[in-house]
């Protein structure tokens, strides 16, 4: 009797262990985001986030009184429905680091909104947003260059094609582009570097005082961007940028602004590498109508192409333009139209001029010599979309965007 009990505890203890065992195979252990020594205080927005994960509370409007930096190894959550409201300026604005990230995880419902926090709100009453990546540039042929940005003062570029940023959704960026002086100023968006493991995705820049996005080199991809009342450029690349994308919506409109487009390779070197060579499909620009050349409206081109820049653009639909497609140099004319081309362009209405082209000037004599670039438009079509609904509002644009 007493050896049968034996047997029946023991039993019964290894069954417990076998249990307890396959439990906690079966069910890790949670884990917890790591915390950070950064405090997020939103009456005073401002300061250095250098480790952890930062969370913003949407219920809260963040007051973006100085700099907000992430550094490597740490992290920027914004949820849905969250508002930051930028008060200082040029001293007011956010920048990613290289290694550090955002995640911004609005909503069409709840987007995320950085603003100003002015009473009477305008162009330029606050920075922008600033991302340094470790994606190649072309500042250096070959594309192995690092760089200092022109605002952030923030190292980028490298060999990382692939490096992760983060993730940016539904997000707005209104009344950037804060000046320091007459040659520098902040982008609502300025994306330097940045590498393909970034996600890009339904982002809006609402009259900045300069470009809405410009892109410095690396290799992101974006989809479903809309800029609208820009004062410079509604979009804008160089440094060897190449990157994938899809739905683009830029308007010009409160009476100043530039090109719908500007893109260069690189400024102090037409032919260097990697050479600047995105797609775009399902295009809209708007213009301030065919007659202004001058004041307010700058250059009124829908796409000045210039500085040996490369680009396959499908689906687009041109309205209200002096002239379509400007393109200029000998290393951007010679890619045409292989490597640069249109392909189903639908210029619904006053486009004064399709394309126009200049050479380099090689003498005073031939200085910007004028040279037919038509060969650019490998297609026109009455039906082509653009970004979605010829000049009008998008369906993808519903619910959280400006402007239209």
């Amino acid at each position: 009797m007493k050896k049968t009990t034996l047997k029946l505890f023991g039993f019964l203890a290894l069954t417990a262990g076998l249990m307890t065992s396959c439990s906690s195979n079966d069910t890790p252990t949670p884990t917890t985001p790591p915390s950070s020594t950064f405090v997020a205080d939103a009456t005073n927005f401002q300061g250095t986030i250098s480790d952890g994960e930062v969370t913003l509370d949407a219920t809260k409007t963040y007051k973006l009184t100085g700099k907000i930096q992430v550094n490597s190894g740490a992290t920027l959550i914004i949820p849905a429905g969250t508002v930051i409201e930028g008060t200082g300026g040029t001293s007011a604005y956010i920048a990613i680091a290289q290694g550090g990230k955002l995640n911004v995880n609005g909503t069409a419902a709840k987007p995320v909104v950085m603003t100003s926090g002015l009473t009477t709100k305008k162009a330029g009453d606050w920075g922008g947003l600033v991302i340094c990546g470790k994606a190649p540039i072309n500042r250096v042929t070959g594309g192995t260059s690092t760089a200092q940005s022109e605002v952030a003062d923030l190292s980028y570029g490298g060999t990382v094609s692939n490096d992760n940023s983060g993730s940016i959704k539904y997000l707005r960026i209104e009344y950037a582009g804060a000046a320091f002086n007459s040659e520098k100023e902040f982008n609502g968006l300025s994306l330097f570097g940045v590498g393909s493991g970034t996600t890009i995705d339904y982002v809006e820049f609402f009259q900045g005082a300069d470009d809405g996005v410009e892109f410095f080199g690396g290799t992101v991809n974006t989809s479903n961007l809309i800029s609208i009342g820009n004062e410079d450029d509604q979009f804008d690349w160089t440094e060897g940028w190449s990157g994938t994308n899809t739905n683009w919506y830029g308007k010009l409109d409160f009476g100043k602004g530039n090109r719908g487009i500007e893109a260069d390779n690189f400024e102090l070197g037409y032919s260097n590498t990697p050479i600047a060579n995105p797609s775009i499909t399902n295009l809209t620009l708007v213009g301030p109508g065919s007659a202004p050349t001058t004041g307010t409206w700058l250059e009124n081109d829908a796409m000045k192409l210039r500085r040996g820049t490369k680009g396959i653009f499908t689906n687009l639909v041109f309205s209200g333009w002096a002239v379509g497609f400007n393109v200029e140099n000998d290393e951007t004319i010679a890619w045409i139209p292989t490597a640069l081309k249109a392909v189903n362009v639908n210029f619904i209405a006053d486009v004064a001029v399709k394309t126009k082209g200049k050479l380099n000037a090689v003498a005073p004599a031939t200085s910007g010599v004028s040279v037919d670039v038509s060969a650019i438009v490998t297609a026109e079509s009455t039906t082509a979309t653009g970004a979605g609904n010829g000049v009008g509002m998008p369906a993808w644009a519903a619910g959280w965007s400006v402007g239209f």
